[in-house]
């Protein structure tokens, strides 16, 4: 496999892996976005559905952390509602968590609810952290333009590997690469990850798999998040399917 310039290879990481070192640590929605982000083209990977997918992160990421629950109605349509005792002290997450305090909210209302304004803070958090930067370049001689780049410090090499290891190798996941790995599956741009991911059937048998919420037997005590994240990845690919109906 040719390595990109950009992108540190997950050998390389497997050497000198990256770990969260405080308190800060990244939540779920920065860990997807800069998967999602192409160190080779300096694209993010299914930008038409981002938000949607962003959002699913979220709530997902509230779930993990059981600062949400999902009920059932009698019309089978799935609601987000607040644990009370459980505000995230994260402000991104505690605003998706407010949103959905006032009283339960249908999961497709939520979604495009709180789904727009995610990008560009999670964006400026990954490149504040160094994981992502910004250079500017000229265009034609005249015009400058912003670019995006992998910085090499090892982070999403490290996060690509995890997720590898479940997709290609069937390693059981922890709650929240199965989670990522879902949620790249439902924004429709796993393909994209070839051939670090090779797109073959096992990988997408096995990606149904997480979309389904089946975990392993590690993941036994997440139901909530197995739940919300089969939930969030269902309502992506419906939107995706829509559209983006060529992905």
């Amino acid at each position: 496999m040719t390595q990109q310039p950009d992108e540190p290879s997950i050998e390389a990481w497997a050497k000198t892996p990256w770990r969260a070192s405080s308190p800060d640590s990244p939540i779920l929605p920065e860990d997807l976005l800069l998967l999602l982000f192409q160190p080779e083209s300096g694209v993010i990977a299914g930008e038409n559905t981002l938000f949607y997918v962003l959002a699913g992160a979220v709530l997902a990421d509230l779930a993990l952390h059981e600062s949400v629950a999902i009920k059932t109605t009698r019309t089978g349509s799935v609601n987000v509602e607040a644990v009370r005792e459980k505000a995230p002290s994260d402000e991104i997450l505690l605003s998706a968590w407010e949103y959905v305090s006032d009283k339960p909210r249908g999961v497709q209302t939520v979604l495009p609810a709180i789904g727009p304004r995610l990008r560009q803070p999670l964006l400026e958090r990954l490149i504040a952290r160094g994981d992502i930067r910004r250079d500017n370049r000229k265009v034609l001689g005249f015009f400058n333009t912003t670019v995006l780049k992998d910085s090499q410090n090892g982070r999403r090499a490290g996060l690509l590997k995890e997720v590898r290891d479940v997709l290609v190798d069937g390693t059981e996941p922890t709650a929240r690469i199965a989670a990522l790995a879902a949620l790249i599956w439902g924004s429709g741009a796993l393909h994209q990850f070839d051939p670090q991911i090779p797109w073959t059937s096992s990988v997408i048998n096995r990606a149904q798999e997480l979309e389904r919420g089946n975990w392993g037997a590690g993941a036994v005590g997440e139901a909530v998040a197995r739940t919300m994240t089969a939930v969030m990845v269902n309502s992506v690919i419906s939107t995706a399917a829509v559209v983006s109906p060529d992905q």
